[in-house]
């Protein structure tokens, strides 16, 4: 299992396994990360379960669809790395994963 590390707007990290196939955001939710609010549940739409994904791992992570972007206009503080959670499945190849979540969500 991939291991992600979620790190808030203070700085405090946290780490969590993620299945693979899964979403980031679903790992957040099942383990209780304070910040992924996810009102749709991950359908991509609404914008509670922005990240910014640390820029080392945006190659892997790839870019957002464009109705990912359409959906990140309603975010807060959107960043050249903002990426909706729900939208980012997890594979084996992203075992180390740093994503931050921003001040408040939508």
């Amino acid at each position: 299992m991939p291991q992600i590390t979620f790190i808030d707007h203070t700085g405090e990290k946290r780490s969590v396994a993620g299945d693979t196939g899964a979403t980031v955001m679903e790992a957040a939710v099942k383990n209780g990360i304070p910040g992924i609010v996810a009102e749709c549940g991950g359908a991509c739409a609404c914008a509670t379960c922005h990240v910014y994904v640390d820029e080392s791992w945006t190659g892997i992570v790839g870019e957002p669809s464009h109705m990912e972007e359409d959906m990140l206009d309603f975010a807060f503080d959107v960043r050249p790395n903002s990426r909706l959670s729900c939208q980012i499945k997890i594979t084996d190849a992203m075992d180390g994963l740093s994503v931050t979540t921003p001040e408040r969500q939508g």
